[in-house]
């Protein structure tokens, strides 16, 4: 889906700042408001950019950030290097993610580079989330994860700005 004036105008707001090499809307919230949008592998000044799945929803950068700093990612981690059929699923989830920037265009200075730390590690709950959004539930295991650990970060005041968390 494309980024349409309205979606530019809401996705400044939430990052703060005006989006870079934004194409398109990956995923809504279910308040209707981006949540996720699709980023060119090239910015409009040259710059190689592998995050294709850029999270732009604050309050859900938030509580991913918080699951980061409670130790997720090193639990996930641990469990990459001990379970060869997450491993799998994990690294499917990096040739997905791969074919899904492919579709955009080819930058060779991140060829084979995905997001998150993936295929070997796990880097950053945000590009994991958000590619997990974009691709729908099965498609990456730990960005599922992440997105079950933060429980339903829409439901209380929904995106209206005004959060009493």
């Amino acid at each position: 889906m494309s980024l349409s004036p309205a979606d530019h105008e809401t996705v400044a707001a939430q990052l703060g700042r005006v989006p870079r090499g934004a194409v398109g809307v990956a995923h809504r919230c279910p308040c209707g408001a981006p949540d996720v949008v699709e980023t060119a592998p090239r910015l409009p000044d040259g710059t190689p950019f592998p995050t294709t799945f850029y999270l732009t929803c604050p309050r859900l950068a938030g509580r991913l950030s918080t699951a980061e700093a409670d130790g997720l990612m090193r639990d996930m981690t641990t469990r990459l290097e001990t379970d060869p059929e997450l491993a799998q699923q994990y690294r499917a989830a990096h040739e997905d993610y791969l074919e899904r920037r492919r579709e955009l265009g080819t930058v060779p200075e991140i060829e084979g580079v995905s997001a998150g730390g993936m295929p070997t590690r796990v880097k950053c709950l945000h590009a994991l989330a958000g590619h997990a959004l974009a691709a729908g539930k099965g498609v990456n295991p730990f960005g599922d994860e992440a997105l079950e650990a933060v429980g339903h970060w829409w439901e209380r005041n929904p995106c209206s700005g005004k959060d009493t968390e």
